[in-house]
């Protein structure tokens, strides 16, 4: 058995992203592995370090050498690769030269009757330290990044320029070469703390001599970090930290050596909205906002520095200037903005494109107020609930070219919000404006009242319509326009509660853009619409473990809307699970009728030609209709499914003593009219053929 030692490999940037460093990380492991393995050089774990500045695998029990290869391939029938003189064919000649091989090196064997030439190589095992140059090479080529770049005179390229190469097998160099850089032994450090250089003795030190070099190599240690500074802030102030997933990650990413520090910022900016003071440290500056124990903003922050330590007074005074720069430009915009109500900045809407097609954000603006007055209709809001649907979608855009907003974008329709009650506007009013963007993304909150979400369905339900009559859809893993995002949005909406059928709201947005000159096909873009937002709640379905025949077997009764979907679809499953046995042999008679009947012969049966079980059979179908037709309109559909369970019976009575195929032309028709009207029953609840599909 070969010897085994450990390979390390580092590569040395400048600052890398860091969203783009944590997928980078989450990859490599993998990556190593498979680029070692298609070498068939042997190896154990492979692990993943990583920091702003290196991203470094270290591999447990590398193999000294490959493993020896014997491989066999079977080629073409002797009679195709030989003709009759025995001559080698083109087909022979071109299977041995993919081999390597010449024909004199292919065999003849027998199998299952059938002479085939066959080819066998072997491949001897190679020292695995000739290889690991050309592989670990393969690697740095091989991490995907968003963006790359070039740098110097080189043609390679790399997410941010590459400044040094570790890359050992045990205490021997590897001398991989990357933009005119070889790899050798030599790492380096926290740009400040302890830059370098610093010799690595082996591959099994790697770590180790990068963690003295005061770098924290693990995303997983960096955070362990940053909570337990965090924690200790707390205690110290007596405030509470809020993290932010999206903003650690970052963090996390941006340090090699995290300290958590505080600072503040003068209370006299307390005054400016909320919304904006976090965003400026949150966003832009990537500190963390501390609350009282109210849940009140306060004037102290945290900030995680990647700087020395020592100079902590100077790092904190640093950012709270920066900060309050910040700060002072957020209440100089709002105070400004202040000067004019919120509607004043309605007709300045003509200078935003909301897509170059459909015109500008005023124009989307009006279209949004009319659409909101028919859902407000269609919901049978309260007439002042009603007007208040109306206004808010009037002004629900006009912040987007207010100071505060241009800067700081994440707080639209908040600043609207504001903005609106500083001009005397109703508070359901602003908040329906703060609302209409709501949900955002999945598991995000509703708008809170009716007004709010008859805007933000109107505003979402524009954009899928209007991109979708000008063919902008999403396709594949493209959604630039965030349509899923809408859709799901409208669709968890109305899964809330929202008293509005998506059909005629569809037919209305379309309506709005045929009268406003758009020209497109109003009937195909309706289908693709729907069809949408159908493929939308199915996914919520499946998400939700609804087996897809069951969503299958409700669709298949024509089933158009989502929300229609979801609650038959959930009550379907339900019924099936409290009753398995029984719904499983109902859709098993029901598959049986469904293919035994004449689609043809209607379902107008004689009554005096029944026979008793038949007549039984017959009774139970004309009550199911009238309990299912009754419990359909009042949109109880459990109860219309325990109206066809109760056809299990009285079908399966039939089946066990009716021939159906009667040699009497006129009994056999009769009774095909029969199953006509019992597979009839089901049409308007769900094709219970779905189900019996497995």
């Amino acid at each position: 058995m070969a010897s085994t030692r450990t390979l390390a490999f580092e590569i040395g940037t400048e600052e890398i992203p860091a969203f783009d460093l944590k997928s980078a990380t989450e990859a490599l492991p993998g990556l190593v592995a498979d680029a070692l393995d298609a070498v068939r050089i042997p190896h154990g774990d492979v692990a993943a370090y990583s920091s702003p500045r290196r991203l470094i695998a270290v591999v447990d029990a590398v193999a000294d050498q490959t493993e020896a290869l014997d491989e066999v391939f079977r080629g073409p029938a002797a009679r195709i690769a030989f003709d009759e003189a025995g001559a080698p064919t083109k087909a022979a000649v071109g299977f041995a030269r993919g081999k390597g091989l010449t024909v004199d090196d292919l065999e003849r064997r027998e199998v299952d009757g059938v002479e085939y030439v066959f080819a066998s190589r072997h491949v001897d095992a190679q020292p695995t330290r000739e290889l690991l140059p050309g592989v670990l090479r393969g690697v740095i080529e091989g991490i995907s990044w968003p963006k790359s770049c070039r740098w110097g005179t080189t043609r390679e390229v790399f997410t941010r320029p590459v400044r040094w190469l570790v890359a050992l097998l045990g205490d021997e160099v590897v001398p991989v070469e990357f933009a005119g850089l070889t790899a050798g032994n030599v790492t380096w450090g926290h740009r400040f703390l302890a830059p370098g250089p610093h010799e690595v003795p082996c591959a099994d030190d790697l770590v180790s001599v990068v963690e003295a070099a005061k770098v924290v190599p693990s995303q997983e240690a960096r955070e362990a970090i940053i909570r337990a500074g965090v924690a200790e802030a707390e205690q110290a102030t007596g405030f509470r930290a809020e993290l932010p997933a999206k903003t650690l990650t970052e963090v996390i990413n941006l340090s090699e050596f995290p300290t958590v520090m505080v600072g503040s910022f003068d209370e006299e900016f307390l005054r400016v909205p909320e919304e904006i003071i976090v965003d400026a440290m949150l966003m832009h500056q990537r500190y963390f906002p501390l609350y009282d124990a109210d849940g009140r903003l306060t004037n102290r922050f945290i900030i995680v520095s990647n700087g020395n330590p020592a100079h902590e007074a100077v790092i904190v005074d640093g950012n709270e200037r920066v900060v309050a720069a910040r700060l002072y430009d957020a209440k100089f915009f709002y105070d400004e903005d202040l000067k004019n109500p919120l509607e004043s900045y309605v007709g300045r809407l003509d200078e935003v494109v909301f897509q170059e097609t459909l015109g500008t954000m005023r124009a989307k603006t009006e279209r949004v107020t009319r659409l909101a007055a028919f859902i407000a209709a269609e919901a049978a809001l309260a007439e002042a609930d009603a007007a208040d649907a109306v206004r808010a979608a009037q002004l629900a855009k006009a912040d987007l070219v207010t100071n505060a907003v241009v800067e700081f974008t994440s707080v639209q329709g908040v600043m609207g919000s504001y903005y609106a009650a500083a001009s005397g506007e109703s508070d359901q009013v602003a908040q329906a404006i703060a609302d209409h963007y709501r949900p955002r993304f999945a598991g995000d909150e509703l708008p809170a009242s009716q007004v709010g979400r008859v805007v933000a369905m109107a505003d979402k339900l524009d954009t899928i319509c209007g991109l979708f009559a000008v063919g902008q859809a999403p396709t594949g893993s493209s959604d630039p326009f965030a349509l899923r995002r809408a859709a799901l949005g409208i669709l968890s909406i109305l899964d809330a509660g929202l008293p509005v059928a998506l059909g005629p709201a569809v037919d209305e947005s379309l309506g709005i853009y045929a009268a406003d000159g758009l020209d497109f096909d109003a009937a195909a873009v309706r289908a693709e619409v729907m069809e949408f937002f159908l493929t939308r709640q199915r996914v919520m379905l499946r998400d939700a473990g609804v087996a897809a025949d069951v969503i299958d077997a409700v669709l298949a009764a024509g089933v158009e809307e989502p929300v229609t979907l979801a609650k038959r679809s959930f009550a379907l499953r339900a019924a099936r699970e409290d009753q398995a046995e029984a719904f499983e042999d109902l859709a098993t008679a029901f598959a049986r009728a469904n293919n035994l009947r004449d689609a043809d012969a209607g379902t107008a049966f004689d009554e005096g030609m029944l026979s008793a079980v038949e007549a039984d059979l017959a009774r139970a179908v004309e009550a199911a209709d009238a309990a299912v037709a009754e419990a359909l309109a009042a949109d109880d559909y459990p109860a219309a499914l325990a109206a066809l369970a109760g056809l299990r019976a009285p079908i399966d009575a039939f089946f066990e003593s009716t021939m159906i195929m009667d040699e009497d032309l006129a009994v056999r028709a009769n009774r095909m009219r029969l199953l006509n009207a019992f597979v009839a029953v089901f049409a308007n609840v769900a094709d219970f053929g779905q189900m019996s599909k497995k």
